[in-house]
């Protein structure tokens, strides 16, 4: 499982931050610093799930397959 962030589309709303700091980074500008095909630790697949779910602009992408 890969998350992905559409920096065009961030908003630096943070509320994927708040359900994972750790798995949601922020750079200095409050703006997600996730990446592109960032993998997904073991064991952490649902807080990525809601983490995803979370963001009000829908900038975050989540691959299961990866």
């Amino acid at each position: 499982m890969r998350i992905s962030v559409d920096n065009s589309v961030c908003e630096a709303h943070s509320q994927c931050y708040v359900v994972d700091p750790d798995l949601f980074p922020l750079d200095d500008d409050g703006y997600s610093a996730v990446g592109t095909n960032r993998p997904v630790p073991p064991g952490e697949e649902e807080q990525a799930r809601l983490g995803v779910a979370a963001c009000p602009v829908a900038a975050l992408r989540l691959d299961e397959e990866a």
